[in-house]
């Protein structure tokens, strides 16, 4: 398998180092030399691209920047000299984040995980019906770059941040780069409901309701006051609850 790749830096040196780099692992094959983005935006338009070593602070647009102007942007190893970025980077679902001066050994870590991702092959839950979503008990979740498989059984709540959701489970949590709303479609609406604009819970878990919260395990979850006696109906309809 080949990565098609390109550099995007404004530093003829970091250009240099990072051609030589790619060029010594068999797996990449480099498309092109981009001094900035708008020359980058160029090559996507004509070139199959993969993989981008970007840079982040250039002139005219930065790494990340350039990043929010793309509609479908391929994989990026952001390679630079700022370590402040590090955090802000990986709301952009980044592979990995080199600061320089930057190894080979280290260079060669970030390619390896690269590969990882592409040689996953994608999995894609159908969801066409809501009996297809009810007969499929489990969900895919990217996790550091793979997939993870959760039970709907295991699942204790979900909570939403912005982009992000954490799924609360038996044995641990994971925090996933995706808004609540397209996981919750993905959930069978006879076992999970949304009781909050942030909070998903499974139905069969809630152990009790305390004024504007459902206890599950020992967590405590608001409930929005408009669902609160939406959620009651709902919990004693299914004898989760008695009244």
């Amino acid at each position: 398998m080949k990565i098609n790749c390109i550099i995007v830096d404004d530093e003829s040196l970091a250009r240099k180092g990072l051609k030589k780099y790619v060029e010594a692992i068999d797996f990449l094959d480099l498309k092109g030399l981009c001094i900035n983005a708008m020359q980058a935006n160029t090559l996507l338009k004509t070139e199959t691209i993969d993989l981008v070593f970007l840079d982040i602070e250039m002139p005219l647009i930065s790494g990340m920047d350039f990043l929010k102007s793309l509609s479908n942007p391929p994989k990026v190893i952001f390679t630079t000299a700022y370590s402040e970025y590090a955090l802000e980077s990986f709301a952009f679902d980044v592979i990995d984040y080199l600061v320089k001066p930057i190894s080979f050994e280290r260079f060669l870590q970030a390619c390896n995980k690269a590969y990882k991702v592409f040689e996953t092959p994608k999995l894609e839950i159908p969801v066409t019906s809501k009996e297809k979503k009810e007969e499929q008990d489990y969900l895919f979740v990217k996790v550091d770059h793979e997939l993870v498989k959760i039970n709907h059984d295991d699942i204790l709540f979900i909570e939403g941040m912005q982009n992000y959701i954490r799924i609360y489970t038996l044995t641990t949590n994971h925090v996933v780069l995706v808004p609540l709303k397209n996981v919750f479609t993905l959930l069978p609406d006879n076992r999970f409901y949304q009781v909050h604009k942030s909070y998903v819970i499974p139905l069969d878990k809630v152990q009790a309701i305390s004024g504007n919260q459902i206890i599950i395990s020992q967590h405590k979850i608001p409930v929005s006051r408009n669902k609160k006696n939406e959620v009651l109906d709902i919990l004693t309809r299914n004898k989760i609850l008695k009244k």
